[in-house]
């Protein structure tokens, strides 16, 4: 599928593997119960690769996210090490175990240490034992290969009922450039950076600056618009190895190049943004709001943020209830301007659209096509000000009975 819009084509079943130059692998090692669920994951550039990287803003964070920063000081990166079932955070020596965790890959695959994004997710306050993941290295630097990307994508996953990864195309520079993704992310969404776990891989050739350019500014329309439950991990990451292997001239400064590599990034992290919020613990729909007609841009994301985050509006969107005051009251306590007076809002679906309320006030709408629309497995809330002409869209999911089921007994 191309997107006219953006030149970009996605491709059927596109990995981290997907642009040149990129091996992944997962497996188990032990450190989960279930011996079924993969739970240690590997990418790794051929070459030596421009990295960027974007971090939670939780004052407390995983050890792994204090050892990744120091080793992106220079820019530059060669593999992504992951463990899924222990967050390493809050845990005794949890650095230490975080470089002790490269080291080991360093001296199964002749790497550099320095070298290595390092990254967990599972249960936070928890002692991360080094045993099963020293005896998992080798394995797990043999299993690599251009085809292991769905493996990497599945070692990630934690309460995620479905691995998240997806790539595309774009000509840049007259050479093919591909950018690749895999993400994972269920419970504890509610970002302000990125969202849970999230590694992209690329053969673009493109200086750290601008790579981190490119990511520091996606983020705030794609993994920054989403919300499952309003919590905001301690592990969020989001980071990115470029290395360079399309032959495309290295994208240095802004232009057309630059704006190309920014579409093909924004198309990848939107897919792995909507498959987050899709996959939501518990979630039995997608939900989408977006929002037209804003004063700004600021504006616009703050309040179709505030609406996907809001649990009376996922509980009611779980129901199937269409109860737009609760889009209104979102609307209003999200601390940005708008004119109340001035609102629309209509619920979309496959089964066709209702308006429900004009003008800040109650529109005879049917009942029924209401509840149509609203037991689709994807929901759109479309708010429309009468503001100005920015717009802004966020991703979330409704919130059911099974996430305080899963909640409920997360460590066990």
């Amino acid at each position: 599928m191309t997107d006219k819009n953006l030149a970009t084509t996605l491709l059927p079943d596109g990995t981290v593997c997907s642009p040149k130059g990129f091996r992944a692998s997962g497996i188990h090692c032990g450190l989960r119960r279930n011996k079924t669920k993969k739970d240690l994951a590997l990418i790794v550039s051929d070459v030596p690769a421009a990295a960027a990287a974007v971090y939670t803003l939780n004052a407390v964070k995983g050890a792994p996210i204090a050892v990744t920063k120091a080793h992106l000081a220079d820019g530059r990166a060669q593999a992504m090490l992951c463990n899924s079932g222990n967050a390493n955070t809050c845990a005794p020596n949890g650095e230490a175990v975080a470089v002790k965790m490269c080291e080991l890959l360093a001296e199964a695959s002749g790497l550099s240490a320095d070298d290595v994004i390092i990254a967990s997710t599972g249960v936070i306050g928890q002692p991360l034992p080094i045993e099963p993941i020293a005896a998992g290295m080798k394995p797990l630097v043999d299993a690599l290969s251009s085809e292991g990307g769905d493996d990497c994508a599945a070692a990630i996953m934690t309460t995620d009922l479905a691995p998240k990864h997806c790539a595309v195309t774009v000509e840049i520079g007259g050479r093919t450039v591909t950018v690749g993704g895999i993400a994972k992310g269920s419970g504890m969404i509610h970002p302000n950076m990125a969202t849970m776990l999230v590694f992209i891989t690329t053969d673009a050739a493109i200086s750290p600056a601008m790579l981190q350019k490119a990511v520091s500014a996606d983020v705030q329309k794609t993994f920054n618009m989403i919300s499952v439950d309003g919590d905001t991990s301690t592990n969020d990451m989001l980071s990115v190895m470029a290395n360079g292997l399309a032959g495309n001239p290295e994208i240095t400064d802004e232009g057309d190049d630059f704006d190309a590599f920014a579409a093909a990034l924004h198309q990848v992290t939107s897919h792995l943004s909507r498959a987050i919020a899709r996959d939501g613990e518990g979630a039995t729909k997608l939900l989408t709001c977006t929002v037209t007609g804003a004063a700004d841009e600021t504006a616009a994301r703050v309040l179709a943020k505030s609406v996907i985050a809001s649990s009376l509006v996922k509980t009611a969107m779980f129901g199937a209830d269409a109860n737009w005051g609760r889009v209104l009251c979102a609307l209003g306590y999200s601390g940005a301007p708008f004119n109340p007076e001035a609102t629309d809002v209509s619920f979309a679906s496959a089964a066709g659209i209702v308006d429900v309320c004009r003008a800040g006030r109650a529109l005879d709408f049917s009942e029924e096509l209401a509840k149509k629309v609203l037991l689709e497995k994807e929901v759109s809330i479309l708010v429309t000000l009468h503001d100005g002409s920015a717009d802004a869209t966020a991703w979330g999911c409704d919130l059911s009975y099974e996430y305080v089921r899963i909640n409920g007994d997360y460590r066990s």
